[in-house]
């Protein structure tokens, strides 16, 4: 399995980034579609599983393996659909998700569009720095990536922007932990 993956990286790679495009495509034309994600979204359990597909994307960088970062990408972007419709919403999360769906759907200004590129060079950098082995580079990028994510929640969102704090936090920790572990590991080999 292994030998077949390592022959067929860039294609299974291509396959996951379509499959990627798709779902992008899918979410931001298809109104049920949206509605139906988001209403599952509302699962704190999707809020605390996103932050923890940073670490398979490090350890696919850091192996160098395009099919591995591809398709741990494609699981974080359909995640927030993965578990059921809770019973039971907190005002503050429904709030901060029905202000997360207008944000996404209204109107695009410079601003938006400037924050939304920060996106993909957060996942950019975060590759770099992994793929180049460096890892406290990538570190760094974890951790403004969270700071960042919580600033632009409250700023944007208020009160109900609080709500993402402490999935962000528990990710960030979890990651860190993860990150230093492998760091400790390769130092022992080494």
């Amino acid at each position: 399995m292994k030998i077949f993956l390592q022959r067929n990286d860039k294609k299974i790679a291509l396959i996951f980034f379509i499959f990627t495009l798709v779902f992008l495509v899918l979410f931001l034309s298809n109104k049920e579609f949206v509605d139906w994600a988001y209403s599952r979204h509302q699962n704190v359990l999707s809020w605390y599983i996103r932050p923890l597909f940073i670490i398979p994307i490090c350890f696919f960088a850091y192996k160098k393996s395009l099919c591995g970062m591809s398709l741990t990408i494609f699981a974080l972007f359909t995640s927030m659909f993965w578990f059921n419709t809770p019973t039971e919403v907190a005002p503050a999360i429904e709030e901060f998700l029905a202000f997360e769906k207008s944000y996404t759907f209204g109107a695009w200004d410079f601003q938006k569009i400037f924050l939304s590129l920060s996106v993909p060079l957060f996942f950019y950098l975060l590759i770099l720095a992994f793929w180049k082995r460096k890892l406290k580079y990538g570190i760094i990028i974890i951790i403004g990536a969270a700071v960042l994510k919580i600033i632009w929640s409250v700023v944007f969102a208020g009160d109900s922007g609080a709500s993402i704090i402490k999935p962000a936090v528990t990710g960030l920790f979890i990651c860190l932990v993860a990150v230093y572990m492998f760091a400790r590991k390769k130092k022992r080999k080494s």
